[in-house]
């Protein structure tokens, strides 16, 4: 599975989190030590948010460990809100189009997870993204078609309850081919204001994922990227995170998941 990391507070360069760490994403991209997996060698993706309302984005197929242009990059931004992603393929392509984070207009997102039997319901999954949506597709993932269906499914104005509900009807489809693998759902969504992250699963086994307040702004993590749990918080199983830039953290337990997307 892949690790992720978010940021939301004052400007600081993404090299203070995304490099500096002793176990940085960087790091993590080789040696991962919460994952499914230890290497996250499918590429890696960057987006930030600086003087326009509109995030940048930089994605690219080479291992994050690898890439001087990474490093040289997160040294020369600064930042008040970004997410940076490592990812381990679960079957789609290593292309620059399946990198996260996504992105639509202000909102970025991305994913760690799965849906169990993707292939199997793929087709389905994408008729149900309206045309207007569809066509910003670029990539094949299915953390790409969630992004699409829930923004479809009102995202910008409900992001847990869009979340929710996209979730609910990827079950339906599951349960409707037969498949018994899980969907397993650990995200993170911003418009460069606000953040969500959410920590949800059918069989209760979501992947990890970690929250910190720290001098200058919120940290969230898929593992702790100083090596250590001491001073991290765990969002539940079955949560939802929700931080408003400079403002509180809030954390819900596990009623979403529990009314949508249990099997």
């Amino acid at each position: 599975m892949c690790r992720f990391l978010a940021y939301s507070g004052e400007p600081v360069f993404l090299s203070d989190l995304v490099c500096a760490p002793t176990h940085s994403l960087v790091h993590q991209s080789l040696h991962a030590e919460q994952g499914k997996t230890e290497t996250n060698g499918d590429g890696f993706g960057l987006g930030w948010y600086g003087e326009r309302p509109e995030p940048g984005v930089y994605r690219d197929i080479l291992p994050a460990w690898s890439d001087e242009n990474l490093v040289n990059l997160c040294g020369q931004v600064r930042a008040r809100t970004f997410f940076a992603h490592v990812r381990a393929s679960t079957g789609t392509a290593t292309a620059r189009t399946n990198c996260h984070p996504f992105v639509n207009g202000r909102h970025l997102f991305m994913h760690n997870g799965q849906i169990g039997g993707y292939l199997r319901i793929k087709r389905r999954l994408e008729a149900l993204i309206p045309d207007a949506l569809y066509d910003g597709r670029r990539g094949s993932t299915d953390s790409e078609a969630l992004f699409l269906l829930a923004l479809a499914n009102g995202l910008a104005e409900d992001p847990v309850g869009a979340m929710a509900k996209t979730l609910a009807t990827v079950r339906d489809l599951m349960r409707g081919a037969g498949i018994t693998e899980p969907l397993r759902f650990t995200a993170l969504l911003t418009d460069g204001e606000e953040i969500f992250a959410y920590r949800w699963a059918c069989d209760a086994r979501p992947p990890s994922l970690y929250y910190r307040q720290t001098e200058t702004g919120l940290v969230v993590v898929s593992e702790p990227i100083d090596g250590a749990k001491e001073g991290w918080q765990v969002v539940p199983k079955g949560g939802t995170l929700r931080a408003r830039r400079g403002g509180a953290v809030t954390v819900k337990g596990p009623e979403p998941v529990k009314r949508s997307i249990t099997a």
